[in-house]
C-alpha cells in the first residue's frame, strides 16, 4: 500500500512537543516512532542552537527507549563552539519526561578553499530506475507507517532481497510548511540501513539498531537520496549495518547501526 497524500513526520502539539503523525509510525510497534524522522527533529534542533555558517559533519544517537508517538520534546545545548568548529548535546524526553534517546553532533566551519584533490568514486546515478516495494515487507501492526510514506526506487537489475542492496528514497517532510535542511532530509534514509540490507527476512531474525552515527563530507543537494548498505550479523546476537549515503551528484556520506539480533517472537 503506497500512499500520495504525505503529511509530515510531525505536528507541534499545544504544550510545544512534537507529536508523531502516520509517517513517523515505525515498523514494529503502533505507537512508537521510526528513529529516522527523530533523528531528523535532533539534527534540527542542533542546526538551530549552532546557527547558520557552520555544517553538521557528525550525528551520533543513543536510543535508550521507545520513542513514543503521542510527544517528543528534543532540547540541544552547545558543549563547544569556536570559530571552526561546534558541539552539541541533543537529548530526546517524551511527555512524562523519560530520557528516550541522547545525541551529540559536530558542525565545521564551511570555506571556499577552490579545487582540492579527491578520492575518485563511481556515483550511483540517477537513472534506470524501477519502482520496488519498501525493504521491509514485514510490519508488526496494521496501521499506515513510515513504509507507507517513502517512495522508494531500485537499481534497474539491482537486488531487491536479502543482503546487500540499493535504494533511493524520498521522504516527507518533517513538519508542515518548513523546508528541512538537507541533513534533516538526509536522516530518515540514513536510519534505514539494517532494514536495507537484512540478511534474512523478518520471520526468521528479528533486528533493530540501538543507535546511528551519520558522517556528513558534503552538503546534500536536496531531493532523492540513496543508500548503498550492508549488514554484518554475528552468531552472538550482535551485529552492525554499513551505508554510504549519496544524492543525485555522488557520495555525501556514511551511516553507521549497531544492532541486535533475537529470535522472532
Amino acid at each position: 500500500m503506497k500512499i500520495d497524500s504525505k503529511p509530515a513526520f510531525f505536528h507541534v502539539g499545544a504544550d510545544g512537543a512534537f507529536v508523531g503523525n502516520d509517517p513517523a509510525r515505525g515498523p514494529w510497534s503502533a505507537e512508537h516512532c521510526h528513529a529516522g524522522p527523530v533523528s531528523s527533529l535532533i539534527a534540527r534542533a542542533a542546526e538551530t542552537e549552532v546557527g547558520p555558517g557552520k555544517i553538521l559533519t557528525r550525528l551520533t544517537v543513543d536510543l535508550l527507549r521507545p520513542l513514543p508517538l503521542t510527544g517528543l520534546r528534543v532540547v540541544a545545548e552547545t558543549t563547544r563552539h569556536t570559530k571552526t568548529l561546534a558541539t552539541t548535546r541533543v537529548t530526546v524526553h517524551d511527555l512524562n519526561d523519560t530520557l528516550c534517546a541522547t545525541a551529540s553532533t559536530m558542525h565545521l566551519q564551511s570555506r571556499d578553499l577552490g579545487p582540492v584533490p579527491d578520492a575518485p568514486n563511481d556515483p550511483i546515478l540517477f537513472e534506470d530506475l524501477v519502482d520496488g516495494p519498501f525493504p521491509i515487507g514485514e510490519m508488526r501492526h496494521g496501521l499506515p507507517c513510515f513504509a507507507h510514506y517513502a517512495d522508494v526506487q531500485y537499481p534497474k537489475g539491482g537486488n531487491q532481497g536479502a543482503g546487500p542492496k540499493t535504494i533511493w528514497m524520498h521522504t516527507p517532510a518533517i513538519l508542515d510548511g518548513e523546508t528541512p535542511s538537507p541533513v534533516q532530509a538526509l536522516c530518515p534514509l540514513a536510519d534505514c540501513g539494517n532494514g536495507i540490507s537484512w540478511n534474512a527476512p523478518t520471520s526468521e531474525m528479528g533486528f533493530m539498531n540501538t543507535d546511528l552515527t551519520v558522517q556528513i563530507h558534503r552538503e546534500p543537494v536536496p531531493g532523492w537520496f540513496a543508500s548503498q548498505s550492508v549488514s554484518h550479523w554475528q552468531p552472538t546476537g550482535i551485529g552492525m549495518s554499513q551505508s554510504v549515503l549519496y544524492d543525485i551528484k555522488g557520495p555525501v556520506g556514511t551511516a553507521l547501526q549497531t544492532l541486535v539480533l533475537f529470535p522472532p517472537g
